[in-house]
């Protein structure tokens, strides 16, 4: 199995130029704060037909300083940071309510390119957190009115019946609040875009955020 396993990742090649376009960036011509370029590296990912390029890997640490990841939605982002949303009492939402502070990693293969954001994390007005959720669709809803996440599941049965009662109340009450779900927001510290290259000579341009502004600077790949 784990011989099988070796020989199938060896088979992978990175980049392939049949999928796989990769495109010139000039890091000279960057705007001065990341959310600019952020939206621009978006659109193309979209562009480029990527499929889901609003999930992300969000990363966050326990009480014992032991990181975890998963992949999320990206909500939004502007002025105010990244957005995303979760239940309070989930694993993540403990997280972060003890070590308020994440990481981000949005990754379009199509493309060859990484973006990273890490920084502080707060909680948006409730207000915002339903009306971010009633703007999404019937199954995001009954999917929040579920709520119980990552509890223990003793049944999948459990869940069946959970998650209809759920969908009925969602259809029935398309303003049902759902009381622990969360809007987050991660105001970004450091923002680092990764533009591939066939050659490896990857270029990475990483934002850092001080008194002053926004700083930029380039890394060794």
């Amino acid at each position: 199995m784990h011989k099988d396993l070796h020989e199938l990742l060896r088979s992978l090649r990175v980049w392939d130029p049949e999928v796989t376009r990769l495109p010139p960036f000039d890091p000279a011509a960057a705007p001065g704060a990341p959310l600019p370029l952020f939206a621009e590296w978006f659109a193309e990912a979209v562009a480029a037909g990527e499929r889901e390029p609003h999930t992300m890997s969000l990363a966050t640490a326990d009480a014992e300083g032991l990181p975890d990841v998963r992949i999320v939605m990206l909500h939004g982002a502007d002025e105010e940071g990244w957005s995303f949303a979760t239940h309070a009492d989930s694993r993540k939402g403990r997280h972060l309510a003890g070590r308020p502070y994440a990481a981000l990693a949005f990754y379009w293969p199509a493309l060859g390119r990484q973006v990273r954001v890490r920084g502080p994390v707060t909680t948006a007005p409730p207000e915002q957190a339903r009306a971010d959720l009633h703007a999404r669709s019937a199954g995001a809803l009954a999917a929040a009115l579920t709520g119980r996440q990552s509890e223990v599941l003793h049944s999948p049965g459990e869940l069946a019946r959970a998650s209809e009662s759920a969908w009925d109340r969602a259809r029935r009450e398309p303003d049902a609040v759902a009381p622990t779900w969360t809007l987050y927001r991660l105001r970004p510290a450091e923002v680092e875009f990764f533009q591939g290259d066939a050659h490896r000579r990857h270029v990475r341009l990483r934002y850092r955020h001080t008194a002053e502004g926004w700083v930029s600077e380039l890394l060794w790949p």
